[in-house]
């Protein structure tokens, strides 16, 4: 892995630790699990309770936690991490789950998901490439795969990110038409592009896209 990704993980694991530091652990997770469910209403994706589902770089929260009667696999480079030095992560507390500490370029399950999540991680890989490669391989024939990102908006300063660590936490830096075609290239059909948050630098987006091949 190149040196930029590990320093990315490095400060991702600090800034987890910093931000749930006062945060009860029912109270944020009780917040964390209406947050998604009004995130999926909002990119109108309401999986049914038979869909196998896929959560790649899920975090300790992710969307993982509010499907109790799916099979579901979750998994994060950073997952032993969470478990050694967050209390608001518990794999016990997800008997459904299936948890794998590894990241999206190595992945290596055998098995294809009707739905297939990356949420607000795909800007955090090494090997961008490579990763959208595995996350359509995972995804199966006819089934949806959705990937949240961070969009620059501004060229001059997309151009100065790629070059200087201006945003530490995301090694990768494109605009929304880019990722989007990265989909496009891949036989991914998109069926719908979500802005979830607004801010100056960066658009937070919701991309769902369908594979018919």
């Amino acid at each position: 892995m190149n040196l930029r990704w590990k320093v990315a993980q490095s400060a991702e694991i600090r800034w987890w630790q910093n931000y749930l530091r006062h945060k009860p652990k029912a109270d944020y997770l009780a917040w964390k699990k209406q947050y998604w469910k009004d995130f999926l209403k909002k990119i109108d994706v309401q999986p049914k309770s038979t869909d196998s589902i896929l959560d790649a770089g899920c975090g300790p929260a992710g969307i993982f936690t509010i499907f109790p009667k799916n099979q579901v696999v979750a998994l994060d480079p950073l997952l032993d991490s969470y478990e050694e030095k967050l209390a608001h992560f518990d794999k016990k507390s997800y008997p459904n789950v299936q948890f794998f500490n590894q990241n999206l370029e190595s992945v290596n399950l055998t098995k294809t998901y009707d739905i297939v999540f990356c949420l607000n991680a795909i800007n955090h890989v090494a090997d961008l490439d490579l990763c959208f490669e595995n996350l359509i391989k995972l995804t199966s024939k006819n089934g949806t795969l959705v990937v949240s990102i961070d969009a620059h908006n501004h060229q001059f300063f997309k151009h100065i990110f790629k070059y200087l660590p201006g945003d530490i936490l995301h090694p990768h830096q494109y605009d929304l038409e880019e990722y989007q075609q990265m989909l496009l290239d891949r036989n991914i059909s998109i069926k719908s592009t979500t802005l979830i948050k607004h801010e100056f630098f960066f658009d937070y987006y919701t991309i769902v896209g369908k594979k018919y091949k």
